[in-house]
């Protein structure tokens, strides 16, 4: 056996000689393999935009979506298993009822995230169980205010200002970095998180997509909600215009 991954790759359980878990290491290269996810945190609120791969014209527009909503006023999407991110979502939805229950208020999103990666995490600790297959990017506006986090297939979680996973995210995180986060709005935070997703598909044209956003901020009334439609037209339009002006 050698430490590239053979005899070592069969179990979550078992490292390698040099430390490594390939099982996680491969969950990560199915996210790597999804369209992009950009989660943005705004001076008033998150916004969140996927590029959902079709792959089959057969399929129903608008069907199995990537964003859900956790809570009232939290958000997810993920990128990955389709699957696994629904399993994930029930899972986060349950955390944050049982909170309700116990505290009788809405759940903050650290606490939400903590108890989250605890459970990604065990996914890594037994041969008789698989690591999830997807990244998640949760958001909220609580009472600490915006805040946006992303659970790896690890179990670890990161709070990011701008977060981007999947097959684009590179160029993504090398868009995001040149934004102004914390001076735009939700509603200008639309149309660049449009602008993204179209600029990080053009190495794939050969696959089409749908754009999905979502946010959660003062224009929604602090609740996670979809971009209403007319506004998301409008956003699609000029990142189409931009895309072909870049071009």
């Amino acid at each position: 056996m050698t430490s590239i991954g053979t005899g070592y790759d069969l179990s979550a359980s078992t490292y390698s000689p040099d430390g490594r878990i390939f099982q996680v290491e491969y969950a990560n290269k199915a996210v790597e393999n999804s369209g992009t996810v950009i989660g943005l945190k705004v001076k008033d609120g998150i916004v969140f935009a996927v590029e959902k791969l079709i792959h089959s014209k057969l399929l129903v527009p608008e069907a199995n979506k990537r964003i859900q909503t956790i809570d009232r006023h939290i958000g997810m999407a993920t990128a990955g298993y389709l699957a696994d991110g629904r399993q994930i979502a029930n899972r986060a939805r349950d955390e944050a009822s049982n909170y309700r229950e116990t505290y009788r208020t809405p759940p903050p999103l650290t606490e939400l995230v903590t108890r989250l990666r605890l459970y990604v995490q065990a996914y890594t600790l037994y041969s008789s169980v698989r690591p999830f297959g997807c990244s998640t990017v949760i958001g909220a506006i609580d009472k600490n205010g915006p805040s946006l986090y992303v659970v790896e297939p690890s179990g670890i979680a990161y709070g990011y200002n701008g977060a981007a996973v999947g097959k684009g995210r590179q160029l993504a995180k090398t868009e995001l970095e040149k934004l102004k986060l914390s001076e735009l709005t939700t509603r200008e935070a639309v149309f660049e998180a449009a602008r993204i997703i179209y600029l990080v598909h053009d190495d794939a044209k050969e696959k089409e997509f749908e754009l999905e956003m979502s946010w959660i901020g003062d224009e929604s009334g602090g609740i996670h909600l979809p971009v209403p439609k007319d506004l998301h037209q409008e956003a699609e339009q000029k990142a189409k215009d931009a895309l072909e002006n870049f071009d």
